[in-house]
């Protein structure tokens, strides 16, 4: 089995009303990163993922959550 990374950040964003543009000013990268990152084409380090986290007041694992697929 191989496990991805899936994430929350699209719907935390519609959540708290947050553009992507928006989310990558105040996640200190750019929105194509963002944009990336919600369609699982890019995995974000360490420290880019617990900024996103920070952003929303939320644990990294619930931003974040790695799931097994068949692969």
């Amino acid at each position: 089995m191989d496990v991805i990374l899936k994430n929350r950040l699209k719907e935390l964003r519609a959540r708290d009303g947050i553009n992507q543009t928006e989310m990558a000013k105040l996640a200190g990268v750019s929105r194509q990163t963002i944009s990336l990152i919600e369609r699982n084409e890019y995995t974000p380090s360490v420290v880019i993922a617990m900024k996103i986290a920070k952003v929303f007041q939320e644990s990294v694992e619930e931003v974040f959550r790695l799931v097994e697929v068949e692969g």
